[in-house]
């Protein structure tokens, strides 16, 4: 029988597993594994992230805004019938398995005319806000971080364009060069760069103050270099919510020119269009003048529960 080594310096070695890690661990000292991580699946994962940022009621107002936004691109692709086909003989029709929605003034089919309508009303108020934030945001950038004479120049001419009320303007633009899809975009943008231009500016004065871009200053970086990447990255929450707010309103602007008979033009028709249109059935209850109404109704109140929930989040970032 082998007698074993009795060497004092004799180590005993030990091959560890591949995956083993070797640590010098005193006697009384505890080994804790580390949990199995759970994998997350990705849907998991997004729908968590979702509820992370966005509360019950901005979920709400997001699931609204992003219906009337497909509806807006595929409408016309799922739409029963063409927008303006005459489909039925009755007039005003009620609810029916043939017209959900039912019939208009015409006999044409309700649901075509509004998914057909939505191309209008959200796509031209979207392509309205986008200019007039994008045009706002821009000048204000520039008043803030150029000379003087600069903002005061751009705050005197916008001042001047935003003491004419915004329907008034429309009403005088539209007047003297005619209602087009052009221009409808163009004066809707026009009267609501101007509080674009001032949200930016006061955001843009503020944070200039601030150390970091005193610093950027002090680096001898340039005025475009410190508007682009000091001070707009910190602008987006708040202007992200002007925009949603600027889209409310260009909606029920152009919802207001076209009741007024100023707006998208036959044959084509905007949901404003489609209840001034059947206005007539008002007095019957009839869905022809419900069912747009109910469509801006929603649209608005979901983009207005969308800009809450960034404003929440916005503050809660800002530590305010």
């Amino acid at each position: 029988m082998m007698s074993q080594s009795t060497n004092p310096n004799h180590v005993p070695h030990h091959v560890p597993h591949a995956t083993t890690e070797l640590y010098d661990v005193c006697h009384d000292e505890v080994v804790v594994e580390p949990a199995p991580v759970e994998a997350v699946t990705p849907k998991h994962g997004m729908l968590k992230h979702l509820a992370h940022r966005f509360s019950i009621l901005g979920l709400i107002g997001l699931l609204m805004v992003a219906i009337w936004l497909v509806v807006a691109f595929i409408g016309p692709l799922v739409a029963p019938y063409k927008g303006g086909t005459l489909t039925s003989t009755e007039i005003f029709g009620r609810y029916s398995a043939a017209y959900p929605l039912g019939t208009d003034y015409l006999g044409r089919d309700m649901l075509s005319r509004i998914l057909y309508g939505a191309r209008y009303t959200v796509g031209l108020a979207l392509a309205a806000a986008v200019l007039a934030s994008v045009i706002g945001t821009f000048f204000g950038l520039l008043a803030a971080v150029s000379g003087r004479w600069v903002d005061e120049i751009l705050s005197r001419l916008f001042d001047a364009i935003i003491s004419i009320p915004s329907k008034v303007l429309a009403l005088v633009v539209i007047a003297a060069f005619g209602s087009s899809i052009p221009m409808l975009t163009t004066v809707a943008a026009l009267a609501y760069i101007p509080g674009a231009f001032r949200i930016s500016r006061s955001l843009a004065v503020n944070l200039m103050g601030l150390e970091y871009v005193q610093v950027a200053r002090a680096r001898g970086e340039g005025i475009f270099y410190i508007a682009r990447v000091e001070v707009l990255p910190n602008m987006i929450h708040p202007m992200l919510a002007d925009f949603g707010l600027r889209f409310v309103f260009i909606v029920l602007l152009l919802s207001g020119l076209s009741f007024l008979g100023l707006g998208v033009q036959p044959p084509n028709a905007d949901w404003g269009s489609l209840v001034r249109e059947n206005i007539g059935g008002l007095s019957e209850g009839a869905p022809a003048v419900l069912m747009p109404a109910v469509a801006i109704a929603t649209l608005t109140i979901g983009m207005n529960l969308l800009i809450d929930n960034l404003r929440r989040r916005g503050r809660s970032h800002g530590g305010a």
